[in-house]
Parts: structure tokens; sequence; C-alpha cells
């Protein structure tokens, strides 16, 4: 797949309106044996997948779907690979390098890669995506690091986050051993990603952790070794570059609710940073360990959602049904935090069959449970 003699078959799925279809398989096996038609389908398949994590970049790579399912996004890759610049690295050993989305980023920041991949395959693939501009070596990262880890090269490690049961969360199945990735960091550059869900409890001591989303998007979290400091807990909004340190953990006061309403990013969430980020909009929780922050003048920020709060209602659904039936509400967002409420289940309960859009936000509060009738502002 990765050899010259693919590219006409690639080139020829790349036209196919469907890569899925029958009528693309027949039509690529009037000139490819099904085998090959198949392969070159399912790849052109994969890279119009990867365009939301690559952009145009994801033509040209070659991919798996485990390998595209744990691949870094580009924006998220960039903003790691200068992080490393400005740390003054010029080398990094990429541990468990998968399909190398990484390891371009770094070579895109001028930095020197020597990565290493434990399966072949994806090795080969690996080699295919970054050319010249990285070493690949296929091997047990295990075996591998202390050759590979000269003086001053930083480390990078993504541990693998599959068994062949699946896809795993357990800190105890990740591959190369969450462990020995972790020790690695002691007294070097260096950065390990792990999944956003990461528990507390996995992250040592001596270490920077960010949690970082983007667009939105909650999508890892990092623990990093070197001029950052140990201990700190950072949020990182991409791709502004927007960051906020959560400080010490610390609980927003309790208050009532307010004009404007607070949804804040899951990374900040994710950080323990509710608390900084309540001091800097002068804002209040309605009840302990709940999300959302209330405030009585507008700031603007980028580490929130933004709402302006309307109305307050009882949170019962007779109430809930009658005002949707008189302002005449056909499309309804609910989002709900702190109460056993299924949002689907409550759309449809409510019947809305009007005109007009409206968002409801289910919540504790010191006044009790109340649903919100709230305008997005940002």
């Amino acid at each position: 797949m990765v050899s010259a003699d693919a590219e006409p078959a690639l080139a020829e799925a790349s036209g196919q309106p469907d890569p899925g279809s029958l009528a693309a398989a027949t039509a690529l096996r009037r000139h490819w044996p099904a085998d090959q038609a198949a392969a070159a389908l399912g790849q052109v398949a994969l890279r119009r997948r990867a365009v939301a994590k690559f952009g145009e970049r994801a033509a040209g790579l070659f991919l798996t779907p485990d390998g595209l399912e744990q691949a870094t996004r580009a924006d998220v890759a960039h903003w790691r690979a200068a992080r490393f610049t400005q740390a003054g690295v010029r080398e990094v050993v990429d541990l468990g390098c998968g399909i190398g989305a990484d390891a371009l980023a770094f070579a895109d920041a001028g930095i020197t890669v020597t990565a290493v991949e434990a399966d072949p395959a994806t090795a080969v693939l690996a080699g295919a995506n970054l050319g010249e501009h990285a070493r690949v070596l296929c091997g047990d990262a295990v075996a591998l690091a202390s050759a590979v880890l000269g003086d001053g090269a930083a480390l990078f490690a993504d541990p693998a986050r599959r068994t062949a049961a699946g896809r795993t969360w357990r800190v105890g199945d990740f591959s190369p051993p969450w462990e020995f990735v972790t020790g690695l960091l002691e007294g070097r550059v260096g950065s390990v990603k792990a999944a956003p869900g990461l528990p507390s409890t996995a992250i040592p001591g001596g270490v920077a952790t960010t949690w970082v989303s983007h667009r939105g998007d909650l999508v890892e979290a990092s623990l990093w070794s070197g001029p950052w400091p140990a201990g700190s807990r950072t949020a990182v909004l991409l791709p502004s570059g927007d960051q906020l340190e959560a400080g010490e953990r610390r609980d927003p006061l309790v208050g009532a609710v307010g004009a404007y309403l607070y949804e804040p990013d899951p990374a900040v969430i994710r950080s323990g940073g509710v608390g900084a980020l309540a001091e800097r909009l002068d804002a209040r929780v309605p009840q302990g360990g709940i999300g959302y922050l209330f405030a009585d003048t507008l700031i603007q920020t980028p580490f929130a959602t933004t709402f302006a709060v309307q109305e307050e209602l009882d949170h019962d659904e007779r109430v809930l049904r009658r005002w949707v039936r008189e302002h005449d509400v056909g499309a309804i967002e609910i989002k709900v935090r702190g109460l056993d409420v299924d949002p689907a289940v409550l759309r449809r309960r409510l019947k809305p069959t009007g005109k007009k859009s409206a968002t409801l936000l289910l919540t504790p509060t010191v006044a009790g449970a109340r649903a919100l009738v709230v305008e997005r502002l940002s």
C-alpha cells in the first residue's frame, strides 16, 4: 500500500464518491484484485475521516483505524511541538509513535525525531508518513528506550490504550507500561500523553499536568517534565492557546442564580480550575460541586460558554411543558447538571411542536432544583 505500485489504485479510489459502496468496489475490481481494491478503498475512507484531525494533509497519509483513533489532532500536536521548541528541545524520541502524527509535528518544528513503534505494520505506515523527516524503528519501547534516549534527547510517549479486547481506560493496560514511561520523565524534558479522564492517582509527583480542549472537545491530558512548574495543573484551549492555571484547589462560593451563567470549558473542569475561573469572573456556584457559575456582571472569557439568564422556572415537568407550549417552542436544547434527568427523555416528554427555539439548563440551586431559560452569548 505504501509503494509506488499502489498509487494508481489509490488515485482511482480517491475519485469514488463513496469508497464504501458496492459501486466503488466494482469499479476498482475491474483493474485490481479484490484484496488490493478493498485495501485502496479502505485507505481512502480512512483519509476522508482523518480530514477532521489533519486537514488537507490527510490525503497523503497512510492510516489504520486504531492508529487514526488514537492519533493526536494536528493543532494539538503542533502546540506540543511548540512547547518543546520553547524549552530548547532539538531532539525527541517518540516511544510508541503509532502512525506518526506527533512525530510529524515535531519534524515540522525542526526537531530531530527518532520514532519507535512495536507493531510492524504500523511502523511501515509511520515510516511512509514521516519519510526523511524521522528515523523509525520497529521494536519494543521498553527494550529500545535506553539505547535511543541519548544525552539531551527529550521524551514523548503516547501509550497505546488498546488490548485484544478493544479500547481500554485502565492505566494498567497501557503499552508501553504507564509506570515505565512516566519514570523516564525524571531528569529530562519530556511529555507523556494520556486520555483526558486520567485518574489523579496515576499522576506522579514532580510533573506538570495539562488538560487540552480543542474547539470545545476535551481531547487529552499530558504530563510534562522540564521547565514547567512541578505540581501545576493547567487548562489549555486550542487553537487559541489560552491557558488557565488552576492553582491550589479551592471551592467557589455558593450563591443565588445571577443574570449571567458560565459553563466552564471541560479542560477547566478537569484541571480543577473552576475555583480559579470563579475568582476571575467574580462568580459563584448554585450548589457545591456543580460546574455552573453565576454572576451579576458580564465578563468576557474564553474559558467558558456564556449565557444570559432570561427566566427561572420550577423544574417540574408540568411547568416546563406549559412554558414550552405558551412560548411556541419547537426546537429545545436541554442541559443538565447535578440532577437525575435524561435530557433526551425530557425533551420528548415536553412535546415541543412550535416554531421557536429555546435553551433550558436544569441545575440544583440554593433555592432547590430549577430550570433556567437562557440565551447563548458566546
